[in-house]
């Protein structure tokens, strides 16, 4: 009996679940996981200044217990895969959701700085869980034929869960008349923002009750006839599952686990693809972004405007980032990735750049002239909107793509750390920068976001379009 080199034709390609409307309850059921990231990444937000009132510390200290978080979060990114693969997708999920929970109960009641701190990082932990495990989990449940779109839940959700925080935060502020230290259910109204974290986290948790553990983990734990169910619940009865089966098997003998070592190579210690990786990260970090997330309260409120409106502008801004995603997601297929990136690049450089020309007059009365206020508050908004329409999403997807196969899980990875310690450098060093000089500190900014459009042009190369296994 000869074998041949052919895979098995299971159908699965052009498969349709017969409820699609499951399918979409399990990924956006998975996707949870992006909304509580994006949730605990940004409702710190709204406790900045309580918290460097309550325990009288400076920026530089103030800034290490909002950025350890991201300690976490590369903790979190760096061990749920493989976490994911010894005990399930699943039971992943359930361990992300505990830890957003305990974190979100400790955050609002911590006994001292030094456990607060601590708390951020259990979060933080949580936040790297969820942002390697959902997209994973949905590109191992979705069909074929609906993976982009479902996949695409994710980002959405991690935007969305943004925005409510900032809207949780600011109706909080509305309750306490303003103060952020003002009494709320008997504790203060930081507190509250910090604690209402625990609602979504534990239907998090209950949710990943509700949905099935990936087919792919189930085949490679041997348990093949749950596999069969799963399958024919989310592509279909028309799928041949013998083959189906035989397919996702086949794929798991053949894949390469890439591993640091291959990354080794050229001039500078690694390959120049993985260089443009790492470069990728730390672009889209070092425009400040997350400035406007985590800081944006504190920043508005420290050239005069009323905290009840820094937090609804804190909201108004995170409303803006989900349009520009939504934009970037219908294009980003359309256009390409590299026209969108500099498009992105140059509106970017626009905004900063009027902020840093904003900021750079002096406070009358606590507060900037009418005239640099609002154009300040209008190039905040504009800066957002155009990393959201392209960095924020471009980047991501060309991580994706763009490294050969034989080392893309280990490039990315690399990629992805970069990315979380250009985050920490940014988030850590914003308090301090902008008590030295605010307007400088933007002009930093406006200068990596114009040396972002260099760096496409020379080393950026179209991936639209492309099969994976033409990159490299």
């Amino acid at each position: 009996m000869t074998s041949t080199a052919q895979a098995p034709k299971s159908g699965a390609r052009t498969a349709h679940p017969d409820h699609l409307g499951h399918v979409i309850f399990i990924a956006a059921a998975a996707a949870m996981g992006g909304f509580l990231f994006g949730y605990d990444s940004s409702v710190i937000n709204g406790a900045v200044e309580a918290i460097r009132d309550r325990y009288d510390v400076g920026s530089a200290a103030l800034a290490q217990v909002i950025a350890i978080a991201l300690i976490g979060c590369a903790i979190g990114a760096a061990t749920a895969g493989r976490i994911a693969d010894r005990i399930g997708r699943i039971r992943c999920m359930q361990i992300a959701a505990a830890l957003f929970t305990i974190s979100a109960v400790g955050s609002a009641l911590p006994f001292a700085l030094w456990d607060l701190a601590f708390w951020r990082v259990v979060g933080g932990f949580a936040i790297g869980m969820a942002s390697v495990i959902g997209p994973a989990y949905i590109a191992e449940v979705a069909p074929p034929a609906y993976r982009g779109r479902l996949g695409s839940f994710q980002q959405a959700a991690i935007v969305i869960g943004i925005a409510v925080s900032q809207l949780v935060n600011w109706g909080l502020l509305n309750a306490a008349d303003g103060d952020q230290r003002g009494k709320l259910m008997g504790l203060e109204a930081w507190q509250v923002m910090l604690g209402v974290m625990v609602v979504p986290a534990v239907l998090y948790g209950l949710l990943s009750f509700a949905i099935p553990e990936s087919p792919r983990f189930l085949i490679s734990v041997g348990k093949h006839e749950r596999a069969r169910e799963i399958l024919t619940e989310v592509e279909g009865k028309d799928v041949d599952l013998d083959a189906r089966v035989a397919e996702i098997e086949g794929a798991m003998k053949s894949e390469h686990r890439s591993s640091f070592k291959d990354l080794l190579g050229g001039s500078f210690f690694f390959k120049p693809i993985v260089w443009i990786g790492i470069g990728l990260s730390v672009f889209q970090q070092f425009v400040g972004i997350n400035v406007a997330f985590y800081y944006s309260s504190t920043l508005w409120q420290s050239v005069g405007v009323d905290p009840t409106d820094s937090f609804f502008y804190s909201f108004t801004t995170s409303i803006i980032n989900i349009v520009g995603t939504v934009i970037a997601m219908i294009f980003v297929d359309r256009i390409g990735r590299r026209p969108l990136a500099i498009i992105g690049s140059v509106g970017m450089v626009v905004g900063l750049a009027l902020e840093a020309w904003a900021f750079s007059y002096h406070l009358v009365d606590g507060k900037l002239p009418a005239t640099q206020g609002w154009i300040a508050l209008i190039a905040a908004h504009v800066f957002v909107l155009f990393f959201a329409l392209s960095w924020g999403v471009v980047v991501w997807v060309m991580l994706g793509e763009m490294f050969p196969n034989r080392i893309r899980a280990a490039a990315l990875g690399v990629a992805a750390a970069a990315q979380w310690i250009a985050n920490w450098a940014i988030t850590a060093s914003f308090p301090s920068l902008a008590d030295w000089n605010l307007s400088v500190t933007y002009v930093i900014y406006t200068a990596f976001a114009a040396l972002s459009i260099p760096f496409v042009l020379k080393f950026v190369k179209e991936t639209k379009g492309k099969a994976l296994e033409e990159m490299g």
